[in-house]
């Protein structure tokens, strides 16, 4: 079981525009990220058997293997960017996004941030037992939306995702859905919103051509509303389409951030040789 070391700041104090123009959403300041993995070692200490005897006896696994997932990662985005995170499986691209959404504090370093970020699937945590309906009320609410502002965006919330498209599956509890039927409403969930700084991971990747793009355009209007959003996926076409900058993580660290077309193909360049 991995147990995070982990502190994160507000930025809303701080927070000036920079040349008379680009004002700063999150400030990641060497953040560093370790896990505590138990039962990670030699001797079988780390299987399913090792485990439940762990926890039937009460006793402590003694072995402990700390993981380095994020390495001094420095990087500051502005209000407006819509900002691509791209890497290889493992690379460090979704703890880097828990830790910016508070999730995981740093072990070193530290996370300022303007506003409270949302995470994707995260704040807008579905029920499988209520209806998708009911889950858009309660996804609304808890972004802190009013009764009357709820029931004026529902419709366009099921409409927008789309899982009304083969029957009526709004009136039905969440766990007869796919799950990427599930991914879109919580996107239209928290898309519904105007946020300071929106968190994706890997939800663009869901539905058809035509949800994506409803949903890469939502994230532009997003952006002209002053946010800022970070979307992680493998889908490079997405990342091309909707993101002008890009920050490539690899092992923990940043081995590119800049213009999307530029970091890409360096990424790609990465990948065919290895």
């Amino acid at each position: 079981m991995a147990e995070p070391i982990v502190s994160q700041t507000d930025l809303s104090a701080t927070t000036t525009a920079v040349g008379g123009s680009r004002i700063p959403t999150v400030v990641v300041d060497d953040v560093h990220i370790i896990y505590r993995v138990h039962g990670a070692g030699a001797g079988g200490n780390g299987s399913p058997v090792a485990a439940l005897k762990r926890i039937v006896t009460g006793g402590k696994s003694g072995a402990i293997t700390e993981v380095h997932a994020v390495k001094g990662v420095t990087f500051t985005a502005y209000r407006g960017e819509a900002i691509g995170l791209i890497g290889s499986n493992g690379s460090g691209k979704s703890t880097l996004l828990r830790a910016i959404a508070g999730l995981l504090p740093a072990s070193r370093g530290a996370v300022y941030t303007q506003g409270q970020p949302s995470l994707l699937g995260v704040n807008a945590a579905l029920l499988n037992d209520l209806s998708g309906e009911r889950n858009v009320a309660l996804g609304c609410l808890a972004m802190g939306m009013t009764p009357a502002q709820v029931k004026q965006v529902t419709p366009d919330i099921i409409t927008f995702s789309g899982i009304n498209e083969r029957g009526d599956f709004s009136s039905l509890p969440m766990r007869t859905y796919s799950s990427g039927m599930g991914a879109r409403l919580r996107f239209s969930i928290a898309a519904a919103k105007k946020h300071d700084v929106l968190l994706i991971d890997e939800a663009l990747a869901t539905g058809d051509v035509r949800f994506r793009r409803r949903s890469e355009q939502r994230v532009r209007e997003l952006r002209a509303e002053a946010g800022t959003v970070f979307l992680v996926s493998h889908g490079i076409g997405t990342i091309r389409d909707t993101c002008e900058r890009s920050i490539w993580l690899e092992s923990g660290l940043i081995r590119a951030d800049g213009p999307t077309d530029e970091v890409v193909a360096e990424y790609e360049k990465f990948m065919n040789r290895t």
